[in-house]
């Protein structure tokens, strides 16, 4: 397994896991409303109030991480591209970063990267560019030394 692949899944591997988590709470939620139906009279709502709010966000919750998963499946690890898109390994004078989601530090073969969007703000500044491009981000500037 190359360096993008391993990278690659721990996105997919913590993604799955979040899945995994939303669709079991949301699982429980709709059992504990259930129950709140058939022990409480009809005029006693205000335990499922506070239970259907939670039921939305964690749907809601649950549609995003179906959305990342999505963003993850368009990244080929056999790719290598001269500028920085989704997919990339940048190696920059501060940091190395994995252009994928929004994760986090990722550790791999004693290295650590950090899993940037390309819809966040350093994913923005980064986008596009090549070799020997700098961008500057919190005061921080960041040369490209390498992309893969």
């Amino acid at each position: 397994m190359n360096e993008k692949e391993a990278l690659l899944q721990a996105c997919f591997s913590y993604v799955k896991k979040r899945i995994a988590s939303y669709k079991d709470e949301i699982e429980t939620i709709k059992e504990s409303i259930e129950a709140n139906d058939k022990s409480n009279d009809m005029e006693d709502d205000s335990g499922n109030g506070k239970l259907f709010n939670d039921l939305e966000k964690n749907a809601q919750h649950l549609t995003d991480a179906t959305k990342t998963l999505d963003t993850l499946k368009l990244i080929n690890p056999k790719k290598n591209s001269d500028t920085v898109s989704l997919g990339s390994i940048v190696k920059t004078t501060q940091n190395t970063f994995f252009i994928s989601i929004s994760i986090g530090v990722l550790e791999t073969e004693n290295q650590s990267y950090f899993g940037i969007s390309l819809l966040s703000p350093i994913g923005q500044l980064l986008k596009g560019k090549v070799i020997g491009d700098t961008v500057t981000f919190n005061n921080i500037t960041h040369k490209i030394l390498e992309i893969k």
